[in-house]
């Protein structure tokens, strides 16, 4: 705690953030827990993890790397919105040459076949995404998220630069999603956070929409249900202008899945049957990021079932892995044998729920989805 000019006292930033949520002390420790579990790591015991936090909190003590990397995945905060960040050793001044002619940054050169090119690009990152899963084309992926921002930052105003900025929020959200299967919440909500800001400068509202509720399973990953689905409800209800029905669609079927997390089976499926009711009967070429059909749609409510136990999401699973085709879609497959190995268990059948959960298990194995292996895991332990 920081004492003012005037004798009152004015919270740390680390404090802050723990006011604004509303948390006890016990909730905080509760939370780095269970983001330290997820590293397969354990913290000391609460007593002595609380003089820690208080430490932090109330005398400004430095945070250590593993702990920094805790508190901002907890919070979904950056080390430096926390008042936690490394303070770098002071910098030499340069020596100034004042004869030296003044210069501005080389501009980007954008125009319509370069920013072809970029989306080219994006799109077969994410075809091979589908096919493969994040982990062999992540650093690819982040790359490209680089490279499409300086191209950005550097061009002047005007259609090719919002053009390129709709693409970098395209592949941001992409890049986000692999961190997310990677079980890399911090970095999934960083590129997410660049994925909106560049289709808010670009005037995407669709893309907008998108990238902000996709952000929302890096909540629902963290275990904060509630605010997942307050964050797609308001992606929803803030889009402006005409949207693709394939969109709505989708946005709808988000909400039915955090829904399904928090247990509430109503209100999910009313979710799922108003996305049933909005899909259209073809694809939108114009939302190349957003995979839904049928098919899809019937994976994603077969999830929500068994998600909340009900044995009846075999059907639409088994109709969804026929329709996928084994081996066409790596990280989708294993999310539905997941699910498919859940409800089998609900209904008894205790084999073939192993043997799904074991091939689901071969398949996180290759594409590298930590995501899907912490629910594995906790299937096969269970």
């Amino acid at each position: 705690m920081i004492i003012t000019a005037n004798g009152g006292a004015m919270l740390s930033r680390l404090a802050q953030a723990r006011a604004e949520r509303g948390w006890k002390k016990a909730r905080l420790l509760h939370e780095l827990r269970a983001a330290a579990a997820r590293r397969n790591e354990t913290l000391p015991k609460d007593e002595s993890l609380g003089r820690t936090v208080a430490a932090w909190e109330n005398q400004g003590r430095a945070v250590g790397d593993f702990y920094r990397e805790l508190l901002c995945e907890v919070y979904g905060q950056s080390a430096a919105d926390l008042g936690i960040a490394e303070t770098p050793a002071p910098a030499p001044q340069p020596q100034i040459d004042c004869t030296a002619t003044a210069t501005i940054p080389q501009f980007s050169k954008l125009d319509s076949g370069l920013v072809g090119l970029l989306r080219g690009q994006t799109q077969s990152i994410r075809l091979l995404d589908r096919r493969l899963g994040g982990q062999s084309i992540f650093e690819q992926a982040r790359a490209h998220v680089d490279n499409v921002e300086r191209l950005v930052r550097y061009a002047l105003p005007g259609g090719h630069r919002d053009a390129a900025a709709a693409e970098l929020s395209q592949a941001a959200a992409l890049a986000g999603w692999q961190a997310l299967d990677l079980g890399n919440l911090g970095e999934a909500w960083r590129l997410h956070e660049i994925a909106t800001a560049a289709a808010r400068e670009s005037g995407d509202g669709a893309g907008l929409a998108y990238a902000r509720a996709q952000q929302a399973y890096v909540l629902l990953d963290s275990d904060r249900s509630a605010d997942a689905h307050s964050l797609i409800i308001a992606a929803r209800e803030r889009l402006d202008g005409p949207v693709p029905n394939s969109l709505v669609a989708w946005l709808h079927a988000a909400e039915g899945e955090a829904l399904a997390a928090l247990g509430d089976r109503d209100a999910a499926f009313r979710a799922l049957d108003a996305a049933d009711a909005e899909l259209p009967d073809h694809a939108d070429d114009a939302l190349p990021y957003l995979m839904l059909d049928a098919g899809h749609l019937a994976r994603w409510r077969g999830h929500c079932l068994a998600r909340l136990g009900e044995t009846s999401a075999i059907d639409d699973l088994d109709n969804a892995l026929d329709a996928m085709g084994e081996g066409n879609y790596g990280r989708a497959e294993v999310s539905l044998r997941v699910d498919l190995a859940l409800a089998h268990k609900a209904r008894g059948d205790r084999t073939e729920s192993h043997l799904h959960a074991q091939r689901a298990a071969d398949l996180a194995g290759r594409t590298g989805s930590a995501r899907q292996r912490r629910r594995i895991d906790e299937l096969l332990s269970a």
